[in-house]
């Protein structure tokens, strides 16, 4: 049994492991769960049983394909329940998408946090139309309908501008050398 002081430790260190990994967790859930009520759902069952475990696992292997390990067994516990999923996932599938994220923050100078930034500087030289197309579509995770409501814009012209904006921001982040290389 862990001393009070222990106690604390382990939850200070877990809140910073959780914190660091959270951003890599969450986009792992919503590539392969579209439900977002789910996928929160998933993310705090993931939270609770890592909490759980924290005393099983190897200190001396990396916290984020961990948590990842145990967010996969629930996703696969959740598609079974429900019987259906967007996919056909299959656990090689949910290893896959691990590894792509792990793959993310494996060079130094290249984490995940750099690369948001330069996402958000991309995103920030943008025209006035394109950001505000951006930010509806992936911000406020509206359709493209939707868009072309609240813009009071043909949806033909809303389609236009996000492929731009797409082209754009795809462009500028080829230019600061953040794009990844998914297919290794």
């Amino acid at each position: 049994m862990l001393r009070k002081g222990k106690k604390n430790d382990a939850k200070a260190v877990f809140e910073i492991l959780v914190r660091e990994n959270q951003p890599m967790l969450l986009t792992y859930l919503r590539a392969v769960v579209r439900d977002k009520t789910a996928v929160d759902d998933l993310f705090q069952d993931t939270m609770l049983i890592a909490w759980k475990k924290l005393g099983e696992y190897d200190h001396s292997r990396p916290f984020g394909p961990w948590l990842r390990g145990i967010a996969a067994r629930l996703v696969m516990a959740h598609f079974r329940k429900a019987k259906s999923g967007p996919l056909p996932l299959e656990e090689h599938t949910l290893e896959y998408f691990s590894q792509q994220i792990q793959h993310i923050n494996s060079k130094p100078g290249d984490t995940w946090d750099d690369k948001i930034i330069a996402l958000q500087q991309c995103i920030e030289i943008l025209s006035e139309q394109h950001q505000q197309v951006i930010k509806l579509r992936y911000f406020e995770e509206h359709p493209t309908s939707r868009i072309a409501v609240v813009t009071k814009t043909s949806l033909e012209t809303i389609r236009k501008r996000l492929q731009r904006a797409r082209s754009h921001l795809l462009d500028c982040l080829k230019r600061k050398k953040v794009v990844m290389e998914i297919s290794r």
